[in-house]
């Protein structure tokens, strides 16, 4: 039987590593994701997870472990935010490049400098390009959905997979949780089998020396090419990979009621305006489109779950189908010197699919400045003002900051 308890989005995660019956768990202290590791320590301690709970003495070495022991067959989750994240650097391409199923929840943080522990997306967005597939939350349900849903994805495309979610405002917020049955999650989720392990009776050598030319000395690398065909295969996994996450969250919904898909739509039939967002912004844009609607406007929410792989084909299908003269996109993130990462991305998925829609960017709640509901009216108001005045494109602007 599935039971309900109230619970942070930290701890969500800690309850589904445990559902999954993760093997190995890498721990390093780091504000806001400490206590997901901490609950694990107490489910290994206890006896209720039988898993190896690794301390380290840094994020660089937490993910080392979890390479480590991932190449041996198991199942391995770590956390970690912001600056931890960064420290990952390094390893973070080579989990990808190794292919290796690693599950990791990135509780998202502002990165220093100036030191602050407050949430934005920059920590995550700023490792888009190392072959991770990363998925963005709105609520504490979804982060313990999505965390098991990811070993499932990891597991059968051979990827490393990323579960963000906002510091504080889902990793310390208490929400009603569905803990799912073990039966049930084990049905759902079976025991990893890995297609290589290491093993001291049958010993192998993994990631050899690669060239950018095919060696001939090697069957192993003869077979699998040099290092561009290797990069090339990652990346057509990752392409590829679209139908293996609708599948795998369709079953989900098939067998627990709750599904989420590439991408979440509130609100969006008739709108005029659609603001395109992830996690908990878009959560809070949801509350912004009902205020709007009674006011006499019509605006829908797009919440992006999906963020690497970028399904471009299928926002610009959606784009092209919609109604919507104009796309609001709202930024917790910056590529320095241009604009908020979703927005470019979103932009270079519409013109490479020849559809015209105007595109305003936002960038809000950075560094973890409150974000609310009237700020973000203000931003539908000052975009339909804009497309009324014929300025159908605007530069990103900065929302409640000090200029």
């Amino acid at each position: 039987m599935s039971e309900k308890l109230v619970l942070s989005g930290n701890h969500a995660a800690a309850h589904a590593c445990k559902g999954a019956r993760v093997q190995v768990i890498a721990a390093y202290p780091i504000t806001p994701q400490s206590p997901a590791t901490e609950l694990l320590s107490r489910f290994v301690e206890t006896g209720q997870l039988n898993a190896k709970y690794v301390c380290v003495e840094s994020e660089h070495s937490a993910m080392t472990v979890c390479i480590a022991a991932s190449s041996t067959g198991a199942r391995t989750f770590t956390a970690t935010s912001a600056n931890g994240l960064a420290l990952m650097h390094e390893q973070l391409h080579w989990a990808a490049g190794a292919r290796l199923p690693i599950v990791m929840a990135c509780v998202n943080r502002a990165v220093a400098a100036p030191w602050n522990v407050w949430t934005d997306n920059q920590d995550s967005i700023s490792q888009r390009d190392t072959g991770w597939i990363q998925l963005y939350c709105e609520d504490n349900q979804e982060i313990y959905d999505t965390i098991l849903q990811a070993y499932k994805i990891a597991e059968q495309i051979y990827c490393p997979v990323m579960v963000c979610y906002d510091g504080y405002i889902l990793s310390h917020t208490l929400m009603p949780v569905e803990i799912i049955d073990q039966n049930a999650i084990d049905e759902f989720l079976p025991p990893f089998k890995p297609y290589v392990t290491l093993d001291p009776d049958d010993p192998k050598v993994l990631n050899l020396v690669t060239f950018p030319w095919i060696r001939h000395d090697h069957p192993h690398i003869e077979k699998f090419g040099g290092y561009p065909e290797i990069r090339y295969k990652l990346q057509q996994t990752l392409r590829s990979s679209f139908d293996v996450i609708e599948r795998v969250d369709k079953e989900f919904g098939e067998k627990f009621d709750r599904q989420y898909g590439i991408f979440k739509e509130y609100m969006c039939d008739e709108a005029d305006y659609i603001i395109l967002a992830m996690g908990s912004l878009a959560s809070e844009a949801t509350v912004a489109a009902e205020i709007l609607y009674e006011e006499g406007y019509t605006v829908g929410v797009l919440s992006l779950k999906l963020f690497r792989p970028f399904p471009a084909k299928q926002l610009a299908t959606f784009a092209k189908q919609s109604a919507a003269s104009t796309f609001i996109v709202i930024d917790r993130n910056l590529s320095y010197g241009y604009e908020g990462a979703l927005c470019t991305d979103f932009k270079a998925a519409l013109y490479t699919h020849h559809v015209q829609k105007n595109v305003h960017g936002y960038l809000l709640g950075i560094g973890g400045r409150d974000v609310n509901v009237d700020q973000i009216m203000e931003i539908v108001h000052k975009s339909r003002k804009a497309i009324e005045a014929g300025q159908l494109d605007k530069e990103t602007e900065w929302i409640n900051i000090m200029k």
